[in-house]
């Protein structure tokens, strides 16, 4: 009796497991909320601007987005890249069904503000998101992580340092407990111990070792080497569209100033360099916002030049807070005196051991306190917490923190080390040992170096020029570099005429720099009215965008309307093009106002309808722009043993010879026709 009073007495006073767990689960879910709000909170436009704070609601905007869809293929090539209307269709759309994510794109593309605007919507409920109903979500910056962390450990240190209540074990029990967990990794190519065989939890997590059950994105500039491709579905963000710029701008910089967002479009198009670099939303962000409040943006013709300008921005906007003349003094030096930070950026991006965050300590003692700490404040450094775990067996009452340095963007530390990489340049003797040093930087990688580089030293520049000029494909890049160095395209003009006079081709197996060089190499032509013969598009899957005014390639990279473009070929084996889609290409060719002949180098959908045709058969008379017809401009197709001619007067396929002619045109030849025509009736026999 006496026994069983005294069970009933302690059982009474033991709460509840499943209370304690949903106190506990309830003080992590807080302590998230307001650590994710300082995040979304702390958007910085102008990163010199520190006390110009804005909620990532407030600026976001969406870019371009796009789903990979594979339907029934069995290699990732044959799948096809696919716009989607929102970031949140990463999450809704039916074909991206699935536990593993990754969100792709390179530096500066918005894989970070997507996150952080996920975890808005989450922390506050917004109705129409798909996170609107899920218990927890775990937003971790990998960049702070390291191998021998758990995933547990670090969103306690993280996520949930301040409050002694919630223990790591218990966020592994509250997690296992939840019906709905989302997780997003953020940065896997800024995770340290990335692609080793180090068998870290996040290694674990992409693997689907870890989290099996549980729904986890992930963001990065590439691919992790090992991860589970057969239930991974892929996103790329693809940059600002002019819909997706002009959106920003009167959201986040002028409101409905029509003059203001008038003179920040304008600042913009004056170069096609320019415009190309503010494809990168972090980069267009800070030139709108400092665009809006100066005017000197209008003046510029090359990315040195921006760029230049902008440290500038940084360091005077420094000076002029300060009221200490000695400490202006003191601001002037550093500003103009970085040969260390340059070798510190030259080695990050080049040396043997690659890093683009230093330990503040340590990178204190070698650019001295003074100048590191002036670079942080300035905004060009940026400091951050990381683990400071190195032993597994390290307890979770032990873990702690250490402090970070980096650059604000790769492009800054891209921008500090084109100094060093003049200097090693200079030491060069000759064309030999100049190759050895280049063919060390690789410029499909780091192509802002290279053009930094160019636009700083000239005489440096000429010697880089006549180095890329040697490479394979090399010459398109090797306009860029010359343009950065004149600033003006009359000093290119001869060059680029030269190019244009042949067949230009973009393939699908280019990298995104010689496609990127490529197209700006076609702009300027046509800008300038300059005849560009012909561009080939081999294997690059054109589509146009909603717009009309784009050929958005596979690669996520667009072609706007050529003017000066004389002839357009499409080489597409893989893609079954509907009537819609043929009519979209045949609307943006007839605003190349100087296109003769558009070919499509495909098969062509016959009346058996055999596998793999791939055009429409017939096109609706109303979807054939006038102006191709005013014009006659040819439309045919070249197939294997076939030839066929587009009428633009009834929308249907004819037979044409070798050359897209018809009978009774100039160059008619009669035997490839009859040769056509018999394959034809070949076929149609079967």
């Amino acid at each position: 009796m006496g026994n069983t009073t005294q069970r009933k007495r302690k059982d009474q006073s033991q709460p509840d497991a499943k209370v304690v767990l949903q106190d506990k689960k309830d003080i992590l879910i807080s302590s998230l909320k307001s650590r994710y709000k300082l995040q979304y909170d702390a958007i910085q436009p102008i990163p010199y601007i520190k006390d110009r704070l804005y909620c990532v609601d407030k600026v976001f905007v969406e870019g371009g987005t796009e789903i990979h869809i594979v339907k029934g293929a069995t290699k990732e090539k044959e799948g096809q890249w696919v716009r989607v209307d929102s970031y949140k269709d990463i999450f809704t759309d039916p074909r991206m069904k699935a536990k593993r994510r990754i969100i792709e794109a390179e530096a500066g593309y918005g894989k970070s503000t997507v996150a952080l605007q996920l975890a808005f919507d989450w922390c506050n409920g917004v109705k129409d998101s798909p996170f609107k109903d899920v218990e927890i979500l775990i937003l971790l910056r990998l960049r702070q992580l390291n191998s021998k962390i758990s995933i547990y450990q670090a969103i306690k240190l993280f996520l949930a340092p301040n409050d002694p209540r919630i223990k790591s074990s218990d966020i592994k029990n509250i997690i296992e407990s939840c019906s709905s967990v989302k997780v997003l990794l953020d940065g896997y190519d800024e995770f340290p111990d990335r692609d080793g065989a180090t068998g870290s939890d996040v290694e674990r997590i992409i693997t689907r070792n870890l989290f099996r059950n549980i729904d986890v994105t992930l963001t990065t500039r590439y691919l992790p080497k090992d991860y589970d491709k057969a239930n991974t579905k892929y996103i790329r963000l693809v940059g600002f569209d002019e819909k997706a710029r002009d959106h920003y701008i009167r959201k986040a910089v002028t409101g409905n100033d029509e003059k203001s967002v008038a003179k920040i479009k304008r600042a913009l198009k004056e170069n096609p360099i320019l415009d190309d670099l503010c494809q990168v939303p972090l980069l267009f962000v800070m030139f709108s916002h400092m665009t809006h409040e100066k005017t000197h943006f209008q003046k510029f013709k090359s990315a040195t030049g921006f760029f230049r300008y902008m440290i500038k921005c940084f360091h005077s906007h420094m000076r002029n807070k300060s009221l200490d003349k000695h400490a202006k003094e003191h601001m002037i030096e550093h500003e103009s005196e970085h040969d260390e930070l340059s070798k510190v950026a030259f080695e990050g991006l080049c040396g043997e051991n690659k890093q683009l965050s230093w330990r503040k300590d340590g990178l204190c003692t070698r650019l001295g306190q003074g100048f590191c700490q002036h670079y942080i404040a300035v905004g060009i450094l940026v400091e951050e917490e990381v683990s400071a775990v190195t032993n597994e067996q390290t307890s979770a009452t032990d873990i702690q923190t250490r402090t970070d340095v980096r650059f604000y963007h790769q492009l800054f530390c891209e921008w500090f080390a084109s100094f060093r990489l003049v200097e090693i340049v200079v030491a060069t003797r000759n064309a030999s040992e100049l190759k050895n040093v280049l063919d060390k930087v690789d410029p499909f990688n780091l192509q802002y170096l290279y053009r930094f580089t160019c636009g700083i030293s000239p005489a440096v520049g000429k010697r880089i020029i006549e180095y890329l000029k040697s490479r394979e494909d090399g010459d398109k890049f090797a306009i860029l570099c010359i343009l950065e160095q004149t600033g003006e395209v009359d000093g290119i003009k001869d060059t680029v005429r030269d190019l244009c006079s042949k067949k230009v081709v973009i393939r699908d197996d280019n990298s995104k720099l010689l496609q990127r060089s490529t197209i700006q190499l076609l702009e300027i032509a046509s800008r300038f009215d300059i005849p560009i013969s012909c561009v080939y598009l081999e294997l690059c899957s054109p589509r146009v965008d909603e717009s009309g005014l784009n050929l958005i390639l596979e690669s996520g990279l667009s072609l706007s309307i050529l003017s000066s473009l004389q002839e357009l070929v499409i080489r597409d084996d893989n893609r079954r093009l509907t009537n819609e889609e043929l009519a979209a290409i045949l609307s943006y060719s007839s605003q190349c106002t100087s296109l003769k002949e558009l070919r499509f180098s495909v098969p062509r959908l016959n009346v058996s309808g055999a596998v793999g045709y791939i055009l429409p058969e017939t096109i609706p008379v109303t979807s054939i722009p006038s102006s191709l017809k005013s014009r006659n401009v040819k439309v045919w197709n070249r197939e294997y043993r076939k030839y066929w001619r587009l009428n633009l007067q009834t929308g249907r396929w004819q037979v044409c010879d070798y050359r897209g002619n018809l009978p009774g045109e100039e160059g008619f030849d009669e035997e490839t026709y009859q040769f056509s025509l018999a394959n034809l009736n070949r076929e149609r026999r079967k």
